[in-house]
């Protein structure tokens, strides 16, 4: 079968480098903060020496990354952004929303702009789940609550004139023709799967399935902020969406419940070393 169509692999996501691991680790908690012989122990589970792992965490706090707490460290800036975008993508609170409701679109105005501000719009109106129909026109259905990213929703203001509007046409066409609903469905029914599949080994306690989980709740976490949390009558049958995030909720017991359990003996070989 073809990557596609098969299974999930650990190996199809991007290698883990040791600030990777201390991000999705603190990402992965709540609040996010940990001791550091925790994120150290995180960088353990794949090979990263506690050297490697101190020396990441510093570069982090350095670069604003995350900032030192009582024992250990917290997000903060981007990382804490993520965070809650992240949050907010598992939580999936939407708005009533009904056929022949009004879309939100977003039309840039103004001069021309330096790169980098082109670059944080462009990242603003992914977080806010807007898809682009043509360069500097961003749109989705209005059913995603205000305030949520005070911070992505200021861009975008600045730069941006809104208007409400409402299709000529199927509203269900043009959403198929914004995001790859198909795609994602794919992909989210195959990181279903592979949620089931290792809830039974960590349910069982075997601590050898940490490292495939880890990698498993991050590839989780990144796709359910790429789901654009559109209304269901704009979805196709049998959306994955809320499978995905039950099974990763359920699937997270198993894992803090085995990630405890190894902390606990690391704590206690540390203590009798």
């Amino acid at each position: 079968m073809t990557t596609a169509d098969g299974p999930w692999r650990p190996d199809e996501e991007r290698p883990l480098t040791a600030r990777s691991v201390v991000a999705s680790t603190l990402l992965g908690v709540r609040p996010p903060r940990l001791p550091t012989r925790d994120l150290v122990g995180a960088c353990e589970l794949f090979g990263i020496s506690d050297g490697t792992a101190r020396v990441a965490i510093s570069r982090m706090v350095a670069a604003g990354e995350l900032e030192a707490t009582d024992g250990g460290y917290a997000l903060t800036g981007a990382l804490l952004d993520r965070s809650t975008r992240q949050d907010l993508s598992a939580d999936a609170a939407t708005r009533a929303w009904r056929l022949g409701d009004g879309w939100t679109m977003a039309v840039v105005v103004g001069e021309a702009r330096p790169a980098a501000e082109r670059t944080a719009l462009r990242r603003a109106t992914a977080a806010l789940r807007l898809a682009e129909r043509r360069e500097g026109v961003w749109l989705r259905p209005d059913n995603l609550p205000a305030g949520g990213l005070p911070e992505a929703e200021a861009r975008v203001a600045a730069q941006c004139d809104r208007f409400t509007a409402v299709p000529a046409g199927d509203p269900a066409v043009l959403a198929a023709a914004l995001w790859d609903l198909a795609g994602w469905a794919v992909r989210a029914r195959r990181l279903v799967a592979a949620l089931d599949r290792t809830e039974a080994a960590l349910a069982a306690g075997r601590r050898a399935a940490l490292p495939e989980g880890f990698v498993l709740s991050a590839a989780v976490l990144r796709h359910l902020q790429a789901d654009p949390l559109l209304p269901p009558v704009l979805l196709p049958d049998d959306w994955p969406g809320p499978a995905l995030r039950h099974a990763h909720r359920t699937w997270r017991r198993a894992f803090e419940t085995t990630w405890a359990t190894r902390a606990r003996a690391a704590r206690a070989d540390a203590g009798g070393a």
